[in-house]
């Protein structure tokens, strides 16, 4: 299928590697004005220069740490300078924290929450009067199947997922009548950095970890971030017209819950 975002201008969090700089690319690839948001300013520059490479149209890299509110608001002030109006966000920073329940501290789960959950908050707060008044907007929440089937010791992230799942519906129903369609994408086994850094904490090969992670998998192989990319290509687009409201499980058939 031969996708255009020709004219649209898009806004990925975490952008900067992994499934955020797949999205990125691929949005810019379709014709899409890119700004990605990333805390480390060296990685920033690099994905900038991929993303250029890609697409023809406008790629801004704008640094900032999303758990930050202020950083949230000055972030969307330099996309809006840079971009001229913001047609889809893609709210895909945080990576995984896990901890049994015992060593679970209030500070630990406030981090994830802000991060997470009120980053998206934050941003779509922000950008939602604007898709309202052209009757044109798409949201995508980049959440994990432990939304909707956690597991022990999975908190806080399955917690803070789940409530991302519940604020994509939220927000899928008050959008909707103004053309504003949002949609949850949810993670399972995805090459990312954070398996990379998984592995060298449990000092083991990363071929090791990889092959572990993927005999939990029906398919047989962890998916690639251009796979999840064009799904959330799809779903920003006209071609995906009629679907919000939903969670979509990407992860090659782990999750237990369809």
């Amino acid at each position: 299928m031969d996708i255009s975002l020709a004219g649209r201008s898009a806004v990925v969090t975490g952008g900067s590697k992994g499934i955020g700089l797949a999205i990125a690319t691929r949005f810019a690839g379709s014709g899409a004005d890119v700004a990605i948001l990333a805390r480390g300013r060296p990685g920033l520059d690099e994905a900038v220069k991929t993303i250029g490479a890609r697409g023809g149209g406008r790629v801004v890299g704008i640094q900032g740490d999303v758990a930050n509110a202020a950083d949230v608001r000055r972030a969307y002030d330099e996309a809006m300078q840079g971009l001229g109006k913001i047609d889809i966000v893609v709210n895909n920073a945080g990576t995984s924290a896990t901890s049994t329940f015992e060593k679970l501290t209030d500070e630990f789960l406030q981090q994830d929450f802000d991060q997470k959950l009120f980053a998206a908050i934050r941003l779509t707060r922000l950008v939602w009067p604007q898709m309202k008044e052209r009757r044109w907007g798409r949201i995508i929440n980049v959440l994990n199947i432990g939304a909707k089937a956690p597991r022990g010791g999975s908190a806080p992230t399955s917690i803070t997922r789940a409530a991302g799942m519940a604020l994509t519906k939220v927000l899928s129903h008050e959008g909707a009548p103004h053309n504003v369609l949002v949609n949850a994408m949810l993670v399972g086994f995805i090459e990312a950095d954070q398996h990379v850094q998984a592995a060298k904490k449990a000092g083991i090969p990363l071929s090791d970890y990889i092959g572990a992670r993927a005999k939990e998998i029906p398919l047989g192989r962890i998916g690639r971030a251009e796979e999840f990319a064009n799904l959330a290509c799809f779903l920003v687009s006209d071609a995906g017209s009629y679907v919000t409201g939903t969670a979509i499980n990407v992860d090659g058939g782990r999750s237990p819950v369809v």
